[in-house]
């Protein structure tokens, strides 16, 4: 009897039906290798113990920031690793110092400084002051870079030597401020830019409406980048024992020193006594095994993320009753829901609420990192958190980087404000901006007609003139959020709105000004907020608490997953298609154009600094 064999139709559908399992089975096993990858991807660093004798290594990468951005994680997950900067938290480059100069085991700090891509001057006095605070343990710290930036030279210079790549070099420039301006292109494309503003110092608009700095930018500008140079510059001359002008010389005379050293910089940085020791990168690692001797005559080392891991849990989970929530304000001012990286008002406002219902926090430390950006998302910040101090709950704010405009809106009713000597804040002003278009539109032949119940009916039609009567209303708006600007600043500072209308009108100051004109209480760090935030609430026992948006399960594993891989590429050396230098040219270049397109306040007001991220 022969065996019956099936079809061809049912031997095509069970074929099918083969290939659809062994596609389930390889998507189930993938799934298992990347949750897998997920898991050790978390862990990794944790796995790595303390040695019992070894060195820190501290190579913080990309931008240093008070809190990281949020990117869709799929989104993440998905780009080439080159795709952009990551981040890294200052205050784990703090709490890491902190930790290992009282850390027996810790004997050395190793500071690598080649994968920093950005970071304001007040974050790098942050850095520098927890540098300084770990070398008062007479524990040696050595800095190795293949090139040294402005910014990486600054944390470099807190090292007892520094160590550098016979292909690199030192480069120290000066602090410029310099914006693109539009107002030729946008009359050749016929674009009306409708501008309502207070404050003569407010220089948000000027990219709209002129082709050059005003007199009035000049001022300010060059009054703030010569106060910020002037700390940058003696601060390195005091840390590397220079004498006093030697970096401006440095700077002003680059061409001609690097000139009469033939082009070598690393030779140049080394004559200049800005560097102590030139050597390859295998040239190092044997000076470090003579350095910083370990087992089988290698220095041992641990980075800053597998050292924090083993710290905190060695340090154990904390039942203090009484708690000092921790909230980081970073970034644009924006209306309604915003992920981190920007300021959401109903965000902001929905934490401060759950804080309020919350019995064992005694007090609020506010960290603002921001230029300000929409006034009705800024006052619904300062609602809330007006409503957490009339609950008795003290709310102290710590200036980061910058802290101006409707960053000082939310900041100026706070119990008490401390900012960095380096902080730019002030910036007091309003504008908006409405731009038409129908001039562009009657261009190419297309045209607005039609029929209202009132004059101004349609007024925010982008493709019709804007007609006198709304040109009033805009201003009367912005004349009015000014004059409620001043008057708060005024009750809150014990002052009159006439003497802050003095200092305002956007002005921009830096936070040691700043406190001289009564807009700070006090000079200081994060930490420090945290000890006056203590005081105010009458606590000595307590545990800081970061109070942040919750992320679902999902965005934390594939974050933290996609952190370590790039953590990891970031130390081969992976570089993006177009040059970083043309990256950040091309995002200054087009930066006004990019803030307009994000301001989102349901008026149109803003509260908005641009001068202040330098």
């Amino acid at each position: 009897m022969t065996e019956h064999q099936p079809g061809i139709i049912r031997r095509f559908f069970r074929f099918i039906g083969r290939i659809a399992s062994g596609i389930r089975a390889l998507l189930s096993l993938l799934f298992v290798v990347f949750f897998g990858f997920i898991i050790a991807g978390m862990f990794a660093d944790g796995i790595q113990s303390i040695p019992e004798q070894g060195a820190l290594y501290l190579a913080p990468s990309g931008v240093l920031v008070d809190q990281k951005s949020y990117i869709d994680p799929v989104g993440q997950l998905m780009a080439p690793t080159n795709s952009g900067d990551n981040e890294t938290l200052v205050r784990d480059i703090i709490e890491a110092l902190d930790r290992a100069r009282y850390d027996r085991r810790i004997t050395h700090l190793l500071l690598d400084t080649d994968y920093i891509s950005g970071g304001c001057i007040s974050k790098l006095q942050a850095i520098g002051a927890a540098l300084s605070r770990f070398k008062e343990s007479g524990k040696p710290m050595i800095a190795v870079g293949d090139n040294f930036n402005q910014q990486q030279y600054f944390l470099a210079a807190h090292a007892d030597e520094i160590i550098l790549n016979p292909f690199g070099g030192v480069m120290i420039t000066g602090f410029g401020a310099h914006n693109s301006y539009f107002k030729d292109a946008l009359d050749k494309l016929k674009i009306n830019m409708h501008i309502f503003r207070v404050g003569k110092y407010k220089s948000a608009i000027e990219p709209f409406v002129g082709n050059s700095m005003s007199a009035e930018a000049k001022e300010e500008t060059q009054e703030l980048i010569d106060s910020l140079w002037q700390f940058y510059t003696s601060q390195i001359e005091n840390l590397r024992q220079l004498p006093n002008g030697t970096i401006d010389d440095f700077a002003n005379n680059l061409h001609l020193k690097i000139t009469a050293a033939e082009g070598d910089t690393a030779a140049l940085a080394e004559q200049e006594a800005l560097v102590d020791r030139i050597a390859t990168r295998s040239q190092i690692v044997t000076y470090l095994n003579q350095v910083m001797p370990g087992t089988d005559g290698k220095f041992n080392s641990i980075n800053m993320r597998a050292y924090l891991n083993n710290s905190r849990l060695a340090s154990g989970s904390t039942t203090n009753e009484s708690k000092i929530a921790l909230v980081v304000a970073k970034g644009t001012i924006l209306d309604g829901e915003q992920p981190e990286g920007s300021i959401g008002g109903d965000t902001l406002a929905g934490i401060f609420a759950d804080l309020r219902d919350d019995d064992s926090v005694k007090a609020v430390v506010l960290r603002i990192d921001s230029g300000g950006g929409s006034a009705f998302a800024s006052d619904i910040i300062r609602d809330a958190i007006s409503a957490t101090q009339n609950q008795g709950i003290p709310v102290v704010v710590s200036m980061g980087s910058y802290a101006a405009s409707g960053g000082y809106w939310i900041a100026a009713e706070a119990d008490h404000v401390l900012a960095m000597s380096t902080t730019l804040t002030g910036s007091i002003g309003v504008f908006g901006v409405i731009p038409t278009v129908e001039e562009s539109l009657a261009a190419i032949g297309i045209y607005s007609d039609g029929v209202g119940t009132t004059d101004i009916s349609g007024m925010m039609q982008l493709d019709r003139p804007m007609t006198a009567q709304t040109k009033m209303i805009f201003q009367a708006g912005v004349d009015n959020i000014y004059a409620r600007f001043i008057t708060l600043i005024a009750d809150a500072r014990g002052t009159t709105p006439a003497a802050v209308h003095e200092i305002a009108q956007g002005r921009v100051w830096t936070g040691e000004r700043a406190l001289e004109l009564g807009l700070v209480d006090q000079l200081g760090d994060l930490n420090e907020a945290i000890v006056v935030a203590a005081k105010l609430a009458k606590i000595s026992d307590y545990e800081v608490d970061y109070r942040r948006k919750p992320m679902t399960l999902y965005e934390q594993l594939v974050t933290q997953l996609n952190s370590n891989v790039r953590a990891s590429m970031a130390g081969l050396g992976v570089q993006g298609l177009l040059p970083t230098s043309l990256r950040k040219q091309a995002e200054r270049i087009f930066k006004p154009l990019h803030v307009l397109d994000s301001l989102n306040d349901p008026k149109g007001l803003y509260l908005y600094c641009d001068n202040c991220p330098l």
